[in-house]
């Protein structure tokens, strides 16, 4: 087939990027990465055709090339496109280098064995230096940007396998100071330095000469696989990441290292050289490059942090955020070693400054608080790891980012969490200064309550008081002067607007038993004080579900008592059960068991009545740790008799399709050598008696037609079930493999599925005899079908072996539905019918002892290698 215009292009590709997956598993997902690879050679395409295919190819690597072998191939192809292209301009070199840098980096062949990689590191490292690659390689006009391209890829390939370009560094580093792309060969050099200076410390070496040996970049290569082994390719953190910066990697590699004084001499330079050069760089990459290095000295004896004093004099009054997040991330990294007091409090005033314009959108605002409640600090106070607010930051300082009731709300989290980290430093207050911390941190929680408690109000509002209230929580846990009158709030926000009760279960679920249980408490008073026939009962029977316990019995029964005259339909009944669940899990018993009884004989709904009846069974008949055990989570299946089983966790498995060990065995059987398509019997065992089977096929590839699934109603163990009927519809006469699964119900009630072993269709399992012929015209019917098969077809001879059966046993055995001329003993016309529409003819003529030769024609090609093996297999098979 030819290659595919530009609207067949376009309409494969559109359909591919709506679902990769299914058009991968369709007919056309097998020939797209081939057909894409051979279209790029086409003249017939335009260029922006073809760089649509690049694109594709890069954006879904692992789709079109799924292997190592795969991606070896295509990294070979377009390598093999790239030396084609005519020696003019093209859109195409950039793309191509791109695209088989990605191939062999997603699809993992990239090593000394590869062939593709020994070709392409030598090339993307010849113009990445700007060297003649002859032939008119690279016009001059496509000089830089196929250099910049070539670092790109270098830089990809060390960041896939670090330690790659180790023994460049000196090569690299003489182009930083030539005329060239500064950026990407400033990257790609800080990236190979940083990776090379942590796998030497891990094998104990110095640098040596890296810095100053300058390799031909078209030589053997400077690839030194061993390096790129010890660092296994997990080299962590690439990118800033503070304050994390002492946690990562390269820490244990990184300290108590020390060169040579000529190494060191050499590093520094090579180091300032990149910082010197960094303020050509964009502001994203001089952050990217930063890091790099920071992270490559940090703990290296010699090279000192002032190294990157002149930048930090460049930076401290910087706009661009990636510069200052940079900029912190070498404060955490070196701390004093590198910012001294005076510049660590320059730099704090100017983020709390900062973070006070009006005018900053929200993500800037909020990236501005993120710096100050994480600032790294010199010598921080406390243990290592506790959150705290920084020492200089002072509540004169920090007045402006005290939260306020009309800041957005992520920003207004933002600004308590520091307000709590406040707090929980906060000395005795002078006569005469501004309020406490914690004085306006009661009248923020106040006025968000007040707000909270607004009926009609957005749901937001309340959703952001409790997002509050936990934030207080978690950082004041130890403070009862901030937890009681925070506990008594909340209790009054729910005494205003019940129907806020799901937000404090959720609440309840979250804190810890510093506030959870003064809360349950409170708010337990609060539910029982309210009359039972409150029209908020739902959300209080749904409230003291969750904190009622063995406390305040007396007051939580009566409560129930008077509720459940109102109780009138079925959520309502269903609330009240909770609770009685609840406080028989507490162990309340006492009035509990007259409640139980009213409720059994009371309520309208039998459902409820069921239950009712139940908790009082169990109540009164087991003790209290039994009870315990019956009322709590249970791994075990209930049966589906009622909503009873909405009581038990095994409710939620019942519902659910689960994957369980395989209860039921299938075996392949004789197929059914009649009608115009192969059927497979299965015959099906089962180890437990399961119900509703349903066996669902799948074939590898596109070999046959999707399969229907084989339904059984039932199946025990012991009892020999009828053989299934599995209707094959082969594309082509092929074997094949058969995924099966499983899908039935338990006797439990549990709907479980499960993978079977695989099945395997023969070769043989897909004939089908031709009609047979009126009697006495079969040998004409023969030689019509003999000669039909050339000049199309093929034609070969095998030899058959024989066993002790002789040649007559043979085919009485395996060939007997299928011969239309027979002459026992000696001589045997055989016709097979292989689906969709092939044949298959066999001549078993002049048997010697030991076997048969046979004539066989096909009008098919492809089935000659198969019925080969088949004929000289049938003497071994049973």
């Amino acid at each position: 087939m030819g290659p595919l215009s530009r609207d067949a292009w376009a309409q494969r590709l559109g359909a591919f990027r709506a679902s990769p997956s299914a058009f991968m598993a369709g007919p056309e997902g097998e020939d797209l990465g081939r057909d894409l690879l051979s279209d790029l050679r086409s003249e017939k395409l335009s260029e922006q055709t073809k760089v649509s295919l690049l694109a594709l190819s890069m954006e879904y690597p692992a789709q079109l090339w799924p292997d190592a072998s795969a991606a070896e191939v295509a990294a070979t192809s377009l390598l093999d496109t790239l030396v084609l292209l005519p020696p003019r301009p093209s859109a195409l070199r950039r793309p191509l280098l791109l695209a088989a840098t990605t191939a062999l980096a997603a699809g993992g062949a990239l090593g000394p064995t590869s062939g593709a990689s020994c070709r392409l590191l030598p090339l993307l490292l010849g113009l990445a230096a700007g060297s003649d690659l002859g032939r008119g390689f690279v016009p001059a006009s496509e000089q830089r940007p196929l250099q910049a391209t070539a670092c790109e890829c270098l830089r990809e390939l060390e960041s896939c396998k670090p330690g790659l370009l180790g023994g460049s560094l000196g090569l690299l580093r003489g182009l930083l100071g030539q005329e060239g792309p500064v950026q990407p060969l400033s990257l790609l050099l800080a990236l190979a330095l940083r990776n090379t200076l942590v796998l030497q410390s891990r094998v104990g070496a110095g640098l040596g000469g890296l810095l100053t040996d300058k390799v031909s970049p078209t030589g053997g290569g400077p690839w030194d696989w061993t390096l790129v082994e010890e660092g296994d390719g997990r080299l962590q953190p690439q990118a800033p990441s503070w304050p994390a910066a002492e946690e990562g990697e390269g820490e244990r590699s990184l300290t108590a290292r020390e060169h040579s004084p000529e190494e060191a001499r050499e590093l520094r330079a090579a180091v300032i050289q990149l910082l010197d050069t960094s303020y050509l760089l964009t502001p994203v990459a001089q952050a990217q490059l930063l890091w790099l290095l920071g992270w490559a000295l940090r703990g290296l004896q010699g090279q000192p942090p002032a190294l990157f004093k002149p930048q930090l004099v460049r930076l401290l009054g910087t706009a661009q955020l990636t510069l200052l997040h940079a900029m912190l991330a070498l404060k955490a990294a070196f701390g004093e070693a590198l910012f001294t007091a005076q510049d660590e409090a320059l730099l704090l005033r100017r983020l709390t400054l900062a973070a006070q314009h009006p005018a900053l959108p929200p993500p800037t605002h909020l990236f501005y608080l993120h710096c100050v409640l994480s600032f790294p600090e010199n010598w921080p106070l406390g243990p290592e790891g506790e959150e705290a607010a920084p020492l200089l930051l002072g509540p004169q300082l920090c007045r402006g980012l005290l939260p306020s009731l009309l800041h957005d709300p992520m920003a207004l989290l933002a600004r308590l969490h520091l307000l709590c980290l406040l707090c929980a430093e906060e000395e005795e207050e002078e006569k005469g200064q501004l309020p406490s911390p914690r004085h306006y941190l009661e009248e923020l929680l106040a006025g968000l309550r007040q707000r909270a408690a607004l009926d009609g109000g957005p749901r937001a509002l309340a959703t952001l008081c409790f997002q509050a209230s936990y934030l207080v929580a978690c950082c004041l846990a130890g403070q009862p002067t901030v937890l009681t009158p925070l506990i008594h709030g909340l209790a009054q926000l729910y005494q205003a607007r019940p129907m806020l009760a799901p937000h404090f279960v959720d609440l309840l679920d979250q804190v810890d038993s510093e506030l959870r249980e003064p809360l349950k408490v409170v708010l337990r008073q609060v539910v029982v004080s309210r009359p039972g026939r409150d029209e908020a009962l739902c959300w209080h029977l749904q409230m003291l579900a969750k904190v009622a316990d063995g406390d305040a019995q007396s007051a939580t029964l009566n409560f129930l008592q008077a509720a459940a005259a109102h109780c009138t339909n079925w959520d309502l009944q269903q609330g009240l059960l909770r609770v009685c669940r609840a406080l028989l899990r507490a162990g309340v018993r006492g009035g509990l068991v007259d409640l139980l009884q009213v409720l059994a004989r009371q309520l309208e709904d039998p459902d409820g009545r069921d239950h009712a009846r139940l908790y009082y069974i169990l109540l009164a008949h087991l003790a209290a740790p039994k009870l315990g055990v019956a009322l709590g989570p249970s791994l075990a299946a209930p049966a589906l008799a009622s909503s009873l089983v909405a009581e038990n966790q095994g409710f939620v498995a019942a519902l659910m399709v689960q994957e369980a060990p395989a209860l039921v065995r299938l075996s392949l059987g004789s197929h059914r050598v009649k009608g115009p398509l192969p059927v497979l019997k299965l015959q099906p065992e089962a180890l437990e008696p399961i119900y509703s089977l349903e066996l669902r096929f799948r074939v590898e590839g596109q070999l046959y037609a999707p399969l229907e699934a084989v339904h059984v109603p039932c199946l025990c163990p012991g009892r020999p079930a009828r053989p299934l009927l599995l209707p094959l519809q082969p594309r082509c006469p092929a074997p094949a493999r058969l995924d099966v699964h499983a899908l039935y119900t338990t006797s439990t009630g549990l709907t479980c599925h499960a993978h079977l072993p695989p099945l395997f269709v023969n070769f043989a399992d897909l004939f089908l005899p031709f009609p047979q012929p009126p009697e006495g015209a079969g040998l004409g019917f023969f030689e019509e079908l003999w000669d039909s098969c050339l000049p199309e077809g093929a034609e070969s001879r095998v030899w058959c072996p024989l066993g002790p059966q002789g040649l007559e046993g043979l085919v009485s055995r395996h060939l007997e539905p299928f011969v239309v001329v027979a002459q026992p003993p000696t001589s045997y016309c055989v016709a097979i019918h292989l689906p969709p529409d092939s044949k298959l003819l066999l001549r078993l003529e002049a048997a010697l002892a030991d076997g048969v030769p046979v004539a066989l024609r096909t009008d098919d090609w492809a089935v000659l290698p198969l019925a080969g093996d088949y004929l000289r297999g049938l003497a071994a098979a049973v």
